[in-house]
């Protein structure tokens, strides 16, 4: 087999982890922000979550910071498409943000704390922190994965942190290596050499176990390279019969939703 010229430097910049640290991502499915719409819950609600752990499902979810600087299950920046409120929600505080109903269901928005405490080890948790852009980035990228990690501190179940910022999961190689850590990325439709560029080089600054790959770019050289050599693969969004099977062809597990979830969470041994 013709080595790639950035194989020796992957194996320098990011080396591949011990394969029984991301053993357990391909255990099974991993409803996208819960399992919602199908089963009458709103994303990223205990409704949605609790439904994810009634079927098996893995959960993936999303962190936003609060004012106070605790992590808050939430997507969005902003409160508007989710919720009756408006405005940022790093402008509220957790207590604020707790009180906050989220349209469509009775449920308010849930601390990590209080997801942890739901999920209890049941299942496995992903979980993508967010962020910005800007001239205090890197400033807010510490401030939340602070946040993430503190909560995480003696939580026992399988659980993973994963961005699309490298800074994200660099932040975690250098201050809690023994949290598993992924790098989410896409291709965004392109395959010039600058993006590639670019790819690789937010592969060796974040130096993660495993990648969150977008299932529209499967099967990919790079991604199928990375797996060879030991990092885990996982798929996003999966919505659909046609991409599960082809989640199954090049990927280790699948985050789904709506049409992509089967019958049952646990995947094939």
């Amino acid at each position: 087999m013709r080595l790639s010229l950035f194989a020796l430097p992957d194996r320098w910049f990011a080396p591949a982890p011990a394969a029984k640290r991301v053993a357990w991502l391909g255990t099974c499915a991993y409803a996208h922000r819960g399992l919602h719409d199908q089963a009458g819950a709103v994303e990223n609600s205990p409704s949605a979550f609790a439904a994810a752990i009634a079927r098996g499902l893995g959960i993936e979810t999303d962190i936003q910071r609060s004012s106070d600087g605790l992590a808050m299950v939430f997507h969005d920046e902003t409160l508007d498409r989710l919720t009756a409120e408006t405005g940022a929600v790093s402008a509220r505080s957790a207590a604020q943000l707790g009180a906050i109903v989220l349209s469509g269901g009775h449920d308010t928005i849930p601390t990590l704390r209080a997801l942890l405490d739901q999920i209890g080890g049941q299942v496995p948790l992903l979980i993508e922190i967010k962020s910005s852009r800007g001239r205090s980035a890197g400033r807010q990228v510490h401030a939340s994965c602070l946040a993430v990690r503190r909560v995480l501190e003696g939580y026992l179940g399988h659980h993973a942190v994963m961005s699309f910022d490298p800074r994200v999961a660099h932040w975690f190689a250098v201050h809690s290596p023994l949290t598993v850590r992924g790098l989410v990325a896409t291709e965004e439709g392109g395959l010039t050499l600058a993006r590639r560029i670019k790819r690789r080089l937010a592969l060796w600054h974040a130096r993660p176990d495993f990648l969150a790959y977008d299932i529209r770019d499967l099967p990919s050289r790079f991604a199928a390279a990375q797996r060879r050599r030991g990092l885990a693969l996982v798929t996003w969004t999966v919505n659909s019969p046609e991409k599960r099977e082809r989640a199954a062809a090049h990927a280790d597990a699948p985050i789904v939703e709506g049409d992509g979830v089967e019958a049952k969470g646990v995947l094939p041994a």
